[in-house]
Parts: C-alpha cells; structure tokens; sequence
C-alpha cells in the first residue's frame, strides 16, 4: 500500500476536479501584450499561494537568443520547443520568440504542440519532428505545419494534395548513426529522389541528429554531407540543411549548415557543465522554480525526518518544509545535495523528496517562517539549473522538462 500511496500524483487529481467543475486551466487564460495572465475578475483562485509556481525571464531569453545568433554567424535559428518547451510552456516560449528577427521557426514533437501554436498565433514556420497518420498530415497541411519525414510517405503526399489542392512543404531526416529515426544515410537517395519527383512536395530542409560522440560525430557529419552533395549534383534542392542542437553549438562548428535548431540553450542552460566554462556562449538561466514555505519546526536530537527515517537529527536543529515534490518536477536525488534558497541563504535538501513535499535544514536557529519564498533554481550565482545538476548527479534536462505543466507559469 505504501508504494500505491507514494506514487499517486495529486496534481492528476486536482486536474481533474478543476475540469469537472468548470474552472479555466492556466494553460486556456489569455496573456495580456506584457505576457502576464489576463484573469477574468470572477475567475475563481485555482492555486494555492503555497503552490510551486515557474517563472519565465523574457530578456533572458532575448538574450541567449542574440548569443546563439552570434556564435553561428547570424545563421537562422530553428527553435526546438518540444516538451512543453522545456518546462516553460510551448506557447508561452513561442510567444516570447516570435517576434525575434533571429528566430526562423520551431521545432516540436507531439502533434498537439503544433496545433496549439498556431491556435495561439503564432505565424512562423511550425516543423513536427514526431509520428503522425494520414488525417494528422492533412490537418498538418491545413495549419501550415511542416511534416519530419523517412519513410515511403509519397503516395500519402499524393492524397492529401489532391484533397486539399496545396504542395506539403516538409523536412526529410536522413540517420547518419543515431538509430532512433531518420532513413539510414545509405538508404536515402532513392527515398529523397522519389520524394523530389512527386509534385506534391516541396523539400524545404534536409536533417540529421548526432549521438554526441565526439569521434563518431566528425563521421557523422562526413556521412551527411557526402549524401547531400550527391544528390544536390544531380540537381535535387533539399532546402536548408541542418544538423546542430544546443550541444554541437559548443563543439561542432563545422556542422551550422544552413541553419541550426538548439532547445536548450535558448532556454539559458548549459546542457553540459563543461560547457559553462569554455566562454563560448554567454548563457542566462531564463527559468526558475519556488515556492513558499509551508511549515517550520524543530527537530530534537533523535528526532527523524522523511519515509525509512532518511534524516536523523544528530542535534536539535530547525527545518522547513516545502510543498514541492517529485510529482511537480522535483526530483528524488535532491537530497543528495541540492540546495534551496530562501531569503538568500542556501539550504541543504535532507530526508527524502516525496511526491509533494521536500525539506530543508535550517540550522539551529529559527531563520525563516511559513510564507517566504523558497527557490529551488533560478538565474542567481549558485543556485542555476546546472548547480543543482552537478550537486546531487540530476539532469538538467530532467530538471526543466519534468516540471508538472500544471503548474502555473509567470512571465517576468
């Protein structure tokens, strides 16, 4: 019963109560010009003051922006949105990106991402990099989304533009090494000459993804380009190609191409920690994590905290505890060294981090109080997304795209 109990997430529940009684999501409340929430005045309060929230920092992003378009010569910048934008909400991140002249488009995986940005508005070139049938791929053309394509998809190509009388633009992904997806790079030429042929379709990007291996990288990128310029002899226009992630913007210069399609660098996160000191890029952390402090007590001396009685308190000692768990995105090895910060002292994680709460020891004196704000990452010296990473061995992917899309989102 214990593991049934552990595991149950709350904020599925609470879901599903909001939605039965009626009440807006966060995701379904309009942004007023600035981005913040424009809430109806007889909208009911849906969220605890207490509750995790995540902030977004507009000119943080503006400005990592500005630093990817430098580092690859001003070359246009395909945005990879997916996964809930990293944490931050696809359309929230969406918005915030359109009107930056650097940004040629975005790049999600669900198919659901895609609609709901153009629902949102949004007007720049939408790729899908994920699975789709063939009533996906009509109602693709019909929004003006660009499907990721490797298999024999001509004769669906074929229906869907004598249905809807309008070429699909798409991008085709060739696997040079990966093994997840993309047509194998020995393989390619006849599915893109056949692709090439069919007047249904207009190629406008040709793509492959490293493995991040540095060796088998510089293979990969010669197994990329010797399949392009072949074709491109005889004629075939594959549109822009384009290779590079977050990860070959510090490492791979020579694949840029025509364009490149980073995630989270946008998002100022380093996504290795060697990274942060080659002075490549200038990155801002443009997402934060918090929430307020729900309870304080001291422990006595013998006293224990968290399931299997994780901490012991060797001496008296005050802890606070906070109402964010591994069911918002926190994870459990938080306690093996991450740090919060509350009125700008860092606190050690202890005891265990359950599904909706984690503690913090405070010390022998009583140095906060129910009600301040707890930060659990931001874009401060010592408390970044890649502190928290390289003090308790937690991804920051894992960090910013396992957030509860729940919770709300504020733009600052």
């Amino acid at each position: 019963m214990k593991t049934l109990r552990r595991t149950f997430v709350r904020a599925g529940l609470g879901a599903g109560i909001g939605a039965a009684a009626g009440f807006p999501s966060l995701f379904e409340i309009p942004l007023t010009a600035s981005g913040t929430a424009q809430v109806p005045e007889t909208a009911p309060s849906i969220d605890s003051s207490f509750d995790p929230w995540v902030e977004i920092h507009r000119e943080n992003v503006r400005h990592n922006v500005q630093e990817i378009s430098r580092r690859v010569g001003s070359r246009p910048i395909l945005a990879v949105i997916k996964n809930n934008g990293y944490g931050m909400g696809a359309t929230n991140v969406a918005r915030l990106l359109d009107p930056q002249p650097e940004i040629f488009g975005f790049a999600v995986v669900k198919f659901h991402e895609a609609i709901s940005l153009r629902d949102a508005g949004i007007r720049k070139p939408i790729l899908l990099l994920g699975p789709f049938d063939e009533q996906n791929l009509e109602d693709a053309v019909a929004r003006d989304i660009m499907p990721m394509v490797y298999t024999p998809v001509g004769p669906a190509l074929d229906k869907v533009t004598a249905k809807t009388q309008k070429r699909v633009p798409l991008h085709i992904c060739v696997d040079t090494g990966i093994g997840r997806v993309g047509v194998p790079y020995y393989q390619a030429s006849p599915l893109i000459r056949d692709l090439a042929s069919r007047k249904s379709v207009q190629i406008q990007g040709t793509m492959m993804t490293f493995t991040e291996d540095p060796d088998f990288d510089k293979e990969q990128i010669r197994r990329f380009a010797e399949t392009c310029a072949s074709l491109e002899k005889e004629g075939i226009a594959l549109g822009r190609k384009h290779a590079a992630s977050s990860f070959a913007l510090f490492q791979r210069p020579d694949a840029f191409f025509d364009m490149v399609r980073p995630g989270m660098a946008i998002y100022g996160v380093y996504s290795e920690n060697e990274f942060r000191h080659t002075g490549v890029m200038d990155l801002r952390p443009a997402i934060s994590l918090k929430s307020r402090v729900v309870y304080v007590k001291k422990l006595r001396k013998g006293d224990s905290a968290g399931y299997n009685r994780a901490y012991m308190a060797n001496e008296d000692v005050w802890v606070a505890t906070l109402p964010t768990g591994h069911a918002d995105g926190w994870p459990r090895s938080a306690s093996n060294g991450a740090k919060i910060r509350i009125n700008g002292v860092l606190y050690p994680v202890i005891a265990t981090v359950s599904a909706s709460h984690c503690i913090v020891e405070i010390g022998k004196e009583e140095r906060v109080k129910i009600g301040d704000t707890a930060t659990f990452f931001d874009w401060e010296p010592g408390a970044r997304p890649e502190d928290v990473s390289e003090a308790c061995g937690a991804s920051v992917y894992d960090l910013t795209m396992h957030l509860n899309p729940l919770l709300p989102r504020r733009i600052l």
